[in-house]
């Protein structure tokens, strides 16, 4: 069986236009480059995520589902609840943003486990193999 890359290697140009293809194995992964694009990553779902829950937020506090919510809640149980003080903006972003720095702090520390992991497996596996061609 050859792999996806062999092919490319052996694939021939098309018509006249000829175009030249590389083998290249990745053989090692740069710890703090790792570090650094998860740090990025991590970031861009934080913002995401304090912003889908402010969205989220806004609509279901403008189509009434929280006041709904607590009336249902006081005709089952009798007694008054307070979810609409629970669910100010105010408590509910800041979850959002612990959430989102915890998440930034998880992120970033998979990233750099999964570059060492990767540089160890190298050492038994040889790399990944991947081809590249110039169009």
């Amino acid at each position: 069986m050859s792999s996806v890359a062999e092919k490319l290697a052996k694939k021939s140009s098309r018509g006249a236009m000829s175009s030249k293809q590389v083998r290249l194995k990745l053989v090692y992964i740069d710890f703090w480059s790792a570090v650094k694009l998860s740090f990025l990553i991590a970031v861009c779902l934080a913002v995401v995520t304090i912003v889908a829950t402010f969205l989220t937020f806004t609509v279901l506090n403008g189509t009434g589902i929280f006041t709904q919510i607590d009336a249902l809640y006081t005709d089952i149980a009798g007694s008054a609840s307070e979810l609409t003080t629970i669910l100010s903006i105010g408590n509910v972003m800041g979850f959002a943003v612990v959430v989102a720095i915890i998440n930034a702090v998880v992120v970033t520390a998979l990233g750099a486990i999964f570059a060492v992991l990767y540089n160890l497996s190298v050492k038994v596996t040889g790399g990944l193999l991947v081809g590249f061609t110039n169009n």
